[in-house]
């Protein structure tokens, strides 16, 4: 399998991508999506949720407009689910609150020795589907856990602390009662 390219090879920038325009129509669309890697978007106790059995959201919201790759938010669930189900199990829900809708491309280019004077791309080149991204806002909240009581508040905020640097923005955790009329 092949490595994943590292963030900064992708501008920050929160932009449309380029779209190609053809006179054929089917070259002005990507034919093929890459398989998301987010398997789940609600874990934990959802029926005491329904029931309003919780009375705290503890989220991490963006402080940065940025993408982030769906393998980061599967990393993310995964480490935070699994610390949940150790300590708190069924006594909270958890959400994924953005979707990868973003296709990110990328133009191959040879590399190695003399590929410099072989290759000098091409302006505005479509590329091949490498992943997927979800475009966040600043401001937005990216997950969501429930929890009832001062214990397991504290430890749904220890566990998203510790998650926050597999981010590639500034987040900050906001606790918030839950509305009685969900």
């Amino acid at each position: 399998m092949a490595k994943l390219r590292k963030s900064s090879a992708y501008s920050k920038k929160y932009a449309r991508p380029y779209t190609r325009t053809s006179k054929k129509r089917t070259k002005s669309y990507i034919k093929t999506t890459p398989q998301l890697k987010l398997v789940k978007f609600h874990m934990g106790n959802m029926k005491a949720f329904k029931q309003g059995k919780f009375d705290r959201w503890v989220s991490i919201v963006s402080d940065e407009q940025v993408q982030v790759r769906d393998n980061a938010l599967e990393a993310i669930r995964q480490s935070i689910t699994r610390k949940l189900d150790k300590n708190i199990l069924g006594q909270f829900y958890f959400e994924v609150k953005v979707f990868p809708h973003h296709i990110l491309r990328e133009n191959k280019m040879l590399t190695g020795a003399g590929s410099d004077r072989m290759q000098t791309g091409m302006q505005k080149s479509f590329g091949k589907t490498i992943g997927r991204a979800a475009l966040v806002n600043k401001g937005q909240y990216l997950f969501k856990v429930a929890v009832s009581g001062e214990k397991n508040i504290k430890l749904a905020k220890t566990v998203e602390k510790a998650n926050k640097a597999k981010l590639p923005c500034k987040t900050k955790i906001v606790v918030e009662k839950i509305p009685k009329n969900l």
